[in-house]
């Protein structure tokens, strides 16, 4: 088993169709993906104190994630809304919230330090704090979705060991040669995903390409992140490269057979934010 942290960025994604927002946010849905595959799993972030912060925080810990270095703050929580055509996700208008002001104690990097696995994105506003949790972190992986460019990733790839990338309509040869130039900035492992052309992985050896896995659409929402998860834990359990992908590849394919990244709906039009309160730490109890 792979014990996973997950660090940084949640958000509730309003289905404005539906009505109803469900939690996510990759370093939520990583975490939530990799204990659903079972291997241990724990959730470090500050959550909003009002219903969609509330609304994240029971999911996680109703999927028996650890949440117990999770805080609730005064103000929002991050949103996004979400609209599907043809079951392929498309974005609307989004909040950041209070996630992106994380500020990491020694206390929790002295949680991270118990985890196989660190995972964090570029939507965690984690720069500052890279150095630390690199140095806190068995392994640090990092998604830079497809809202990258080289000058970012020139950056932050140093700082990673398994970084993962989205790269939309690129041609084969485009990848290759980004796969080897972000290898070369620091990481033992890349993969690019490119949508319904599959993904491709890189760790100094031959580059390994795979297709997706045919399925029924509902959503493809938290497909990439399911794709992640079980790659990551799959790949640092032991698995080869091209075993890892494969059933990333058929996680990917799994998840787009529900709404949200991991279920957990509830109805939005209700949601406000609480006028008053403090920072306070999370149990489990």
């Amino acid at each position: 088993m792979t014990r996973v942290v997950g660090v940084g960025d949640n958000t509730v994604d309003r289905y404005v169709h539906l009505g109803t927002m469900f939690p996510g946010g990759n370093a939520v849905n990583v975490p939530v993906l990799a204990h659903r595959y079972g291997n241990p799993a724990s959730y470090i972030g500050w959550l909003g104190n009002d219903d969609a912060g509330r609304l994240i925080l029971d999911a996680v810990r109703a999927e028996g994630v650890d949440v117990s270095r999770c805080r609730v703050v005064a103000g929002p929580t991050s949103y996004s809304t979400v609209t599907l055509v043809d079951g392929d996700r498309v974005f609307g208008d989004s909040s950041h919230g209070v996630s992106s002001h994380l500020a990491l104690n020694a206390a929790d990097l002295e949680f991270v330090s118990q985890h196989d696995l660190t995972h964090t994105s570029i939507y965690s506003h984690i720069e500052e704090e890279l150095p630390r949790l690199r140095e806190a972190s068995r392994s640090l992986s990092f998604d830079f979705s497809s809202d990258w460019s080289r000058d970012y990733l020139t950056r932050i790839l140093p700082w990673t060991d398994i970084a993962i990338l989205s790269y939309p309509n690129a041609a084969p040869e485009t990848i290759a040669e980004l796969l080897r130039w972000a290898h070369a900035q620091g990481p033992r492992l890349v993969v690019v995903s490119s949508g319904g052309a599959g993904s491709w992985g890189f760790d100094g050896g031959t580059i390994h390409h795979q297709d997706i896995v045919p399925t029924e659409v509902v959503d493809t929402l938290g497909a990439g992140d399911a794709l992640a998860a079980r790659l990551l834990v799959d790949y640092l359990g032991g698995a080869s490269l091209s075993e890892a992908m494969a059933a990333g590849a058929a996680a990917a394919a799994e998840a787009c057979g529900w709404y949200g990244a991991f279920g957990h709906g509830a109805p939005f039009a209700t949601t406000s934010v609480a006028a008053s309160g403090d920072e306070r730490d999370v149990s489990d109890g």
